[in-house]
């Protein structure tokens, strides 16, 4: 029986060690898997996997949102200060996730900008954030360069937040075949609420109207089963989709 916990512990230190190849992260991460394979795995799990994983993703997302309604500008004050004081490259990041949450996209994308400078060119979260900010400002082709890079280095990275950026950036390009061509991938992919919801603004801008109340009425079917915990969560997408169609013709 030993052998075989000693071979599970080996099969997860593999298994970290692809996703630190993956990722472009520090050779020392092989040797700590492979010299402490449950040891090293563990702390691989904390220190690098969750981190990126969507389930953190999401628990920041809540906490963050939580934060901006206590205090909205608390995060921004805080990492402006950080940074003038301590200029380093992480406080920098920091900054430029504030900016963009703060809705403060211009500084933001230039801030981005300015962190792929150095030596953390290759991180994916600065590439995906930068190209969000990029989004924001309009810099459509500049947010399709950085999610072309995600891609390229990692296709499993963030893949249904990159796909429906990369819809959007492509939108906004005046690209609507691709663009449509790529929400119909997300969708057929991930099949979530978000990804036929942003499908559903999209076709209603385009004026595609036969797909977009197909798409309304599919989501409407979903939304007559929220609770009042998940219409809460959604709230800010269900107002964006109301918008949209408000600007359709009436029947």
């Amino acid at each position: 029986m030993p052998f075989v916990g000693l071979g599970l512990h080996i099969l997860v230190a593999i298994f970290f060690a692809v996703h630190a190849v993956r990722r472009g992260r520090e050779l020392y991460w092989l040797l700590i898997l492979f010299s402490f394979p449950l040891l090293g795995s563990v702390v691989y799990f904390f220190a690098v996997y969750l981190p990126s994983s969507r389930l953190e993703h999401g628990a920041r997302k809540a906490v963050a949102a939580a934060g901006r309604m206590l205090d909205p500008g608390r995060e921004l004050r805080d990492a402006r200060a950080a940074f003038d004081f301590t200029p380093t490259a992480q406080n920098q990041m920091r900054l430029a996730a504030a900016l963009l949450d703060a809705g403060e996209a211009a500084e933001a994308a230039t801030t981005y900008e300015a962190c792929l400078q150095g030596a953390f060119g290759s991180d994916l979260d600065i590439r995906l954030g930068a190209a969000r900010a990029n989004l924001a400002t309009g810099a459509f082709g500049k947010a399709i360069e950085h999610l072309e890079f995600v891609r390229r280095t990692d296709a499993g990275f963030r893949a249904e937040q990159c796909s429906l950026l990369m819809a959007q950036a492509l939108a906004g390009a005046g690209r609507n075949g691709e663009a449509r061509a790529e929400f119909e991938g997300a969708v057929d992919r991930f099949g979530s609420f978000e990804a036929r919801a942003e499908f559903a603004i999209w076709a209603a801008n385009a004026r595609e109207i036969q797909l977009a109340q197909r798409l309304r009425n599919e989501l409407q079917h979903a939304m007559d089963r929220w609770n009042k915990h998940t219409a809460s969560m959604n709230g800010e997408m269900v107002r964006r989709l109301n918008a949209a169609f408000a600007q359709l013709p009436r029947e």
